[in-house]
């Protein structure tokens, strides 16, 4: 075996290698995926919670205020309820008072009558029997009873009026705390998977440049040996190897955008498309490039697939025209903006016709 042939087969194998290990960091970006899927569902049920949370604290602040207000009216009756106990003492004055008099007068009917009932009700049910008293007589027994009645509903009222007011105060407490609670585990259960999202990235991060260096490494390495790779990949015919050391430094760059949401026409950190990712990172080695994947492929100098290096492009479609475009990182990876819906992401460069350097 010649030396060209042995440095050809060792690097398909390392090829090989890096593109397992590669397509093993694809498999990883799964879940990034599903963390993000769990998370808008956390936070979507969040959502809910939060508007659950606002109801139940309001209803707590109104059965604070309806306890309150009964208090504050629980005081007006312990007032009016002093006015009614004074009233009685006063009737019950006048009405001795009265039976002292009649007692004088020798009026011994009447007294009889008054000494042999047994309450204050059993007088008022024998008023017919009293046509003796005068008017003012028996309207001093009926206050004695309207008297007595209102202090008994009063303080019924107030006792029942005060215990409806706190248990509706414990309950609106209960509920609240059941709501905010809920709604505390959530937003816990949110950080930690943004935390995990964040970790799975930066592990995608350094698994991808590591496969780019690798890549660079067996690049150079070959070079240096005086092997040479020709050849075009995805139906991209013959296509010589331009040489160059390409720009790996844009692979960096893009990393920094990953995750960033694809926008039609976008060429900012707010949004990319395919083409505007490509823009943007090579704007910042000094590169100048328009947008649109086809003019981007025209003005790149070819490079076939098999000899692509970190920072060179990737494109999709045919000579006429390129739909599609990535930043090659090595190991049969790149960085792109998919499609509507997707974000800046690594995806597998199978299927590109022609790699682009500048």
């Amino acid at each position: 075996m010649n030396g060209k042939r042995r440095i050809a087969l060792l690097s398909l194998l390392l090829g090989t290698i890096l593109l397992s290990f590669a397509l093993s960091t694809q498999a990883s970006a799964s879940p990034v995926a599903d963390k993000k899927a769990r998370l808008r569902e956390v936070q979507a049920k969040l959502q809910g919670v939060y508007h659950e949370a606002d109801v139940a604290v309001e209803k707590y602040n109104q059965a604070t205020s309806q306890l309150t207000t009964v208090q504050q009216q629980i005081k007006a009756n312990q007032h009016l309820l002093k006015v009614a106990e004074y009233n009685l003492a006063v009737a019950n004055t006048q009405l001795q008072s009265r039976v002292q008099d009649i007692y004088k007068t020798r009026d011994v009917g009447i007294v009889d009558v008054l000494f042999s009932s047994n309450s204050f009700d059993d007088l008022v049910v024998q008023l017919n029997m009293m046509e003796r008293l005068g008017n003012s007589d028996v309207d001093t027994v009926r206050s004695i009873a309207s008297y007595q009645q209102d202090i008994k509903d009063r303080r019924v009222k107030l006792d029942a009026d005060k215990k409806a007011a706190a248990k509706l105060v414990t309950e609106r407490a209960v509920q609240k705390s059941a709501v905010l609670a809920v709604q505390s585990r959530l937003e816990q259960m949110t950080a930690g998977i943004k935390n995990d999202i964040k970790q799975l990235q930066a592990q995608q991060a350094a698994a991808a440049k590591a496969a780019a260096d690798a890549a660079a490494q067996a690049a150079a390495q070959a070079a240096a040996s005086g092997g040479t790779n020709s050849g075009g990949g995805g139906g991209g015919g013959p296509v010589p190897d331009p040489g160059g050391s390409g720009n790996s430094a844009v692979v960096a760059i893009a990393q920094r955008y990953l995750g960033v949401p694809y926008v039609y026409g976008g060429a900012s950190p707010s949004g990319f498309d395919c083409s505007g990712l490509v823009m943007y990172c090579y704007a910042q080695v000094g590169v100048s490039l328009s947008h649109g994947a086809t003019d981007q492929q025209h003005a790149s100098t070819p490079v076939p697939i098999s000899a692509l290096q970190p920072g060179d492009l990737v494109f999709f479609g045919n000579a006429s025209y390129s739909y599609h475009v990535g930043i090659y990182v090595g190991g049969g990876s790149m960085i792109n903006a998919p499609h509507t819906g997707a974000v800046v992401s690594y995806g597998s460069i199978g299927g590109a016709w022609i790699g682009g350097r500048f």
